[in-house]
């Protein structure tokens, strides 16, 4: 019988690493949670969008990686500067939808296929160089419900890929993907999921499928009033 050899099977990685993202997240808590088991300093920052600010403590951080994963702050320059590896975003869209709205631009599109980007953060935003990309197929029963989950799925799966060649240094990858457009804006979703009388049955049908999502609904207006929409032929609340 051979003898027992008694080893430390958790090894981890000497670098520091500071991991940004959004709270109450089954999908966030799983990247932080891989790299608090793989990597000796884990500093972390969760928010949420429009409520928390990145904590002061955070901005003077200094190390080797900043790995973002839907998190709710643009990273300042001075922060980026500090990460002396990479500084990483983890993007829930495909490089055809850089910014906010990514599900809902790309349902309101009618795309064939959607998916994650990985990239090196820069000055603007949705504007570094781009690591890798995860895609899939979006079919036409997809709702904003569903793209979304299936994106996070994607992501947290492209989350993993890349941190392979981190832990086991080698040099991060180079997509030969860029960056389609500029970076969708809180006011091109609003715009996106407002209806006007003079829009025609599938364009009003376009925008319902692609804004429609949870407490979230596309709003009518009409006369200097903003109709709330309930459902098709269902009634609707009003506010001026």
């Amino acid at each position: 019988m051979l003898p027992v050899v008694e080893r430390d099977w958790i090894v981890k990685k000497n670098y520091s690493v500071l991991f940004l993202g959004k709270s109450n997240s089954q999908y966030v808590e799983r990247a932080l949670s891989f790299c608090q088991r793989n990597f000796v300093d884990v500093q972390t920052g969760l928010g949420i969008f429009g409520q928390d600010d990145l904590p002061e403590d955070l901005r003077w951080w200094k190390g080797d990686y900043i790995f973002s994963y839907l998190s709710p702050w643009i990273i300042p320059d001075g922060l980026l500067e500090r990460a002396n590896r990479a500084a990483l975003n983890f993007h829930p869209a495909s490089p055809d939808y850089p910014g906010i709205g990514c599900y809902n631009f790309a349902l309101y599109d009618e795309v064939d296929t959607y998916g994650a980007t990985c990239h090196h953060m820069a000055k603007e935003v949705d504007a570094g160089d781009i690591v890798a990309v995860k895609t899939f197929r979006v079919f036409p029963t997809d709702t904003v419900e569903s793209i979304f989950k299936r994106t996070q799925d994607h992501l947290l799966s492209l989350f993993y890929d890349v941190m392979e060649f981190v832990l086991s240094d080698k040099q991060l990858p180079t997509s030969s993907e860029k960056w389609k457009r500029k970076p969708y804006t809180r006011r091109d979703l609003n715009q996106l999921a407002t209806i006007t009388p003079d829009m025609t049955a599938a364009e009003i049908e376009r925008r319902v499928r692609a804004t429609t999502f949870e407490g979230w609904r596309p709003k009518v207006e009409l006369h200097g009033f903003v109709f709330e929409l309930k459902g098709k032929g269902g009634s609707a609340t009003t506010r001026s």
